[in-house]
């Protein structure tokens, strides 16, 4: 299937059918109207348990229970593994209901890596500390920004409530490619926004979806 092709398929969310299991394939699962019941968050099939985020996954699980009342949508996650480098795929769409996991690659911000080693080294919350934020996100609109198609982002913890002054979001860019890892070892470093590669963006974008969760740890050194 040629790029544009993909592009159509991925923005009405059918993409997942077409991808193999590395980036997600099987049938996007059924989901509660706007007015209909919210299903409780489920362990979900006994595959997730072996992946390498699957202590990340519990995290997240917790906190769209604790955060319960801001979520419409709990039939998916994304999971920003910050304990892997820029390098490999850390960001992961993941079906709660059926256990497939569409992965992304993601940068993190230059202020949470100052020396560029493409590891995340710190988080952070405050204005102008170009860094990451942890903890749980709630998806919003979609919009047409500085940085081209994007979806805005609210921090729901204590430790990343200002995503929406500092203007976090999800946004294409060009330094988050197989092309740039290839050249330099690793991704660019964003503002402290989830920047993935362009090309993959429409996907991730149609997966996803105003009304769901993103969560964002590292729990190898750094817990927040």
């Amino acid at each position: 299937m040629d790029r544009r092709n993909f592009t159509k398929f991925a923005l009405s969310g059918l993409a997942f059918s077409l991808l193999s299991d590395s980036v997600g394939r099987a049938a996007l699962p059924t989901t509660s109207g706007l007015n209909g019941p919210i299903p409780p968050a489920t362990p979900g099939p006994a595959s997730l348990a072996r992946k390498p985020y699957a202590a990340l996954l519990d995290r997240a699980r917790a906190a769209l229970d604790q955060h319960s009342a801001a979520f419409t949508l709990r039939d998916r996650v994304a999971l920003a593994d910050f304990n892997a480098p820029s390098r490999e795929l850390r960001f992961h769409i993941v079906d709660l209901i059926g256990g497939q996991t569409s992965s992304y690659l993601v940068a993190h911000g230059r202020g949470s890596d100052p020396e560029h080693s493409g590891w995340l080294h710190s988080f952070s919350n405050e204005p102008n500390s170009l860094a990451s934020s942890s903890g749980a996100f709630r998806t919003g609109e979609i919009y047409e920004g500085q940085h081209g198609r994007a979806m805005r982002l609210a921090g729901l913890d204590p430790q990343n409530n200002n995503a929406e002054p500092r203007a976090i979001v999800i946004h294409g860019a060009d330094y988050v490619s197989e092309d740039h890892i290839a050249t330099w070892g690793k991704c660019g470093r964003s503002e402290g926004c989830f920047a993935v590669a362009r090309h993959m963006l429409p996907q991730l974008l149609g997966l996803l979806g105003p009304g769901r969760m993103v969560y964002a740890n590292k729990l190898d050194g750094i817990v927040t």
